[in-house]
């Protein structure tokens, strides 16, 4: 990953903060005429890569990072396992019907198929869902290991992955979610589950933690 660069008003808020420092982040609004909130995904993005220290209550400290240091150190602390959430998992023998009803009930946009072992044999999106649902087939007599994504065509992440690496994964596939897996004799266990949603979070998080 490259360096990151910084913006005018990202520059602005170093030349402030190391001016000033400690320094409140309403100070620093004030300084710019600009709001709190305005301001929030800079701080964020200085606070996270490291060219500013946060204190609760205190304000803002200049690290003497200078710009340009890489913002990967700290992102790569992020794991998967840390952010990942309950895998929504059905039996390859289950029919398509079942698996609609199962997407709509827990609100999800990805189904993870595994066979008797609890293991991982197959991947169904949406996509996947709809369009075997467009003909005229009776989906209560169609399984879903049928319409599947198959082994070796299914992308995973393991558990202690950053969240960088897993990321990555969904941008380069274009798809919504990944599953977490363990490896076992009997295969790849299915424990989580990681999806966009699980990553913004994770990013948000990280930002309202420095909050002052």
């Amino acid at each position: 990953m490259s360096p990151i660069e910084l913006n005018k008003r990202q520059e602005e808020i170093l030349r402030i903060v190391k001016g000033n420092g400690p320094i409140t982040g309403e100070q620093i609004a004030d300084r710019l005429n600009l709001t709190r909130a305005t301001l929030r995904p800079d701080l964020a993005i200085l606070t996270m890569a490291g060219f500013l220290d946060a204190r609760p209550r205190v304000g803002y400290f200049y690290s003497g990072k200078k710009p340009g240091s890489d913002i990967t150190d700290t992102m790569n602390n992020m794991k998967v396992k840390d952010f990942q959430s309950i895998p929504i998992v059905v039996r390859e023998d289950v029919n398509v019907y079942d698996a609609i009803s199962q997407m709509f009930l827990d609100d999800v946009g990805t189904l993870f198929v595994v066979d008797k072992n609890a293991c991982l044999t197959g991947v169904l999106s949406r996509k996947d869902l709809l369009r075997t649902s467009l003909g005229k087939q009776d989906l209560t007599t169609i399984p879903v290991h049928i319409i599947m994504t198959r082994m070796p065509n299914i992308t995973y992440c393991m558990k202690n992955d950053s969240l960088i690496k897993a990321a990555t994964r969904l941008i380069n596939r274009q798809i919504d979610a990944l599953p977490v897996v363990q490896e076992h004799p009997e295969g790849l266990k299915v424990i989580g589950r990681l999806t966009k949603t699980n990553i913004t979070r994770a990013f948000l998080s990280l930002s309202e933690s420095h909050e002052l």
